[in-house]
């Protein structure tokens, strides 16, 4: 039910199919109009043209009939078979008759016949089990019935017209369709480039041609592509430049605090304050380093969550649960992926510390998910802390941001998870945080797998 709903709104929301079916039922509706506008033109016509029809070859054959020679009337009748197409027969009383064509016109025209041939004027669409056109008339007392082909008055029948106006419908409606490819085939560029930069890949140039408006769009695109690499690049390298400039007096008050003559407890409280400048230096350079999709290769996800299972718990005070499946593999960065579940360990274990101990649990597992013929690696890391208010989850991923609930503990610049969820981004994966069920947070990954 929920995806045909989501096929519905996508119907709905299409610009392809939206055009497609103003289109389509400005056509319809246009056809609807000019067959109503052609009936009312020709239907008095073609009632009086069908009449006239019926009421001449009828006092022809009449006329024919009775001026004939009585041994020359068969040799009539087998001329108007053969070659006209007309046959008489006698009419008795008991004949089979059936109605007249069931024909929107034949009511008028029976009228107009009847009117110069006589009110007891028969018509009919089959006698004695012969189809055809069937009108009867008199000669000299005696009834007679005349048959016409149904060939000759085919204007009875609007057959023909549906079958042109179908035509004509297919051929608008593929016209209809055309029109809308040609209507949407930018805007699905435009917008296939949009996405791929959100994934972090750079897309190819957008054709500069076509209607002068999609020129300039493309244009402006393609120029706002280019400068957003220009400020990836400097961005890269101003950081870099920051980053030496940085660390270099770091290491010499490194060197200095070393040399100094300060008690043991200040020197580890200077050592400390070091060593987390140079951490959030680090997270810098992370967030702002670029993931190119041409790196990425086939990753064994499987052996690198074990491997990051294993150093977690050397840590101190921290207890790792693994159910991990074997010979899991998805395309990515090898580097890039190891630093996202550092991250994510690093988090757990500073703010994910059991409530009332010092014993930080951690649960990672990794299992693969076939959602509509897609394999997914789904990654799950959960901690047993207390969690975070569920209106605040959604701060968790923005840069420099820290629940006040861990600024005490906090040694870091607010970027672990804002890191993770650029790089996730630039993989085309899935991340979702949420409250695991009996408190602490749960972090999900849903990476594609290797095709």
């Amino acid at each position: 039910m929920a995806g045909a709903a989501r096929r519905l709104s996508w119907f709905k929301s299409g610009l392809f199919w939206r055009t497609f079916l103003l289109l389509g039922l400005l056509t319809t509706l246009s056809m609807a109009s000019w067959i109503g506008m052609i009936n009312a033109v020709q239907r008095g016509p073609q009632v009086k043209q069908t009449a006239e029809l019926v009421i001449s070859v009828v006092t022809l054959t009449r006329a024919a009939l009775t001026h004939s020679a009585i041994d020359l009337r068969k040799e009539l009748l087998f001329d108007l078979v053969s070659n006209e197409g007309i046959r008489i027969t006698t009419l008795t009383a008991n004949d089979v008759v059936e109605p007249p064509p069931d024909n929107p016109l034949m009511p008028e025209i029976e009228a107009m016949v009847k009117e110069k041939l006589g009110t007891d004027t028969r018509f009919s669409s089959s006698v004695n089990g012969v189809a055809g056109f069937w009108i009867s008339f008199k000669i000299d007392g005696d009834e007679y019935w005349l048959m016409l082909e149904r060939e000759r008055l085919d204007s009875l029948s609007g057959v023909q017209w549906l079958g042109w106006a179908s035509l004509v419908g297919v051929l608008s409606l593929l016209g209809a369709a055309l029109i809308s490819s040609l209507i949407n085939l930018p805007l699905a560029r435009l917008t296939a480039a949009a996405r791929a930069i959100a994934q972090g890949k750079r897309p190819d140039p957008l054709p500069e041609k076509g209607a002068q408006e999609i020129i300039e769009a493309n244009r402006s695109f393609n120029q706002m592509v280019d400068d957003l690499q220009q400020v990836e690049s400097d961005r890269a390298l101003i950081l870099a430049g920051i980053s030496h400039d940085l660390r270099t007096p770091l290491t010499r008050m490194q060197l200095e605090l070393e040399m100094a003559k300060l008690s043991t407890e200040a020197r580890e409280g200077l050592q400390s304050d070091i060593a987390q400048m140079d951490a959030i230096i680090g997270q810098f350079l992370d967030y702002a380093k670029p993931t190119e999709a041409a790196s990425f290769i086939a990753v064994d996800i499987s052996y690198l969550l074990a491997d990051v299972a294993r150093a977690a718990e050397r840590m101190p005070n921290m207890r790792v649960r693994s159910d991990i499946e074997a010979g899991v593999h998805v395309l990515g960065n090898e580097t890039d992926l190891r630093r996202v579940f550092n991250n994510l360990v690093e988090n757990a274990r500073r703010y994910g510390a059991t409530p009332g101990g010092d014993i930080t649990e951690i649960d990672i597992s990794c299992r693969v998910v076939a959602t509509g013929g897609v394999k997914r690696a789904v990654i799950c890391l959960q901690d047993h802390g207390v969690g975070v208010p569920p209106e605040q989850i959604e701060q968790l991923l923005k840069p420099f941001t820290r629940m006040d609930t861990a600024r005490g503990q906090a040694n870091g610049a607010g970027l672990g998870l804002a890191i993770v969820e650029r790089v996730v981004g630039r993989h085309g994966a899935m991340l979702a945080l949420r409250n695991r069920d009996g408190g602490g947070l749960e972090v999900e990954l849903a990476m594609p797998m290797v095709a």
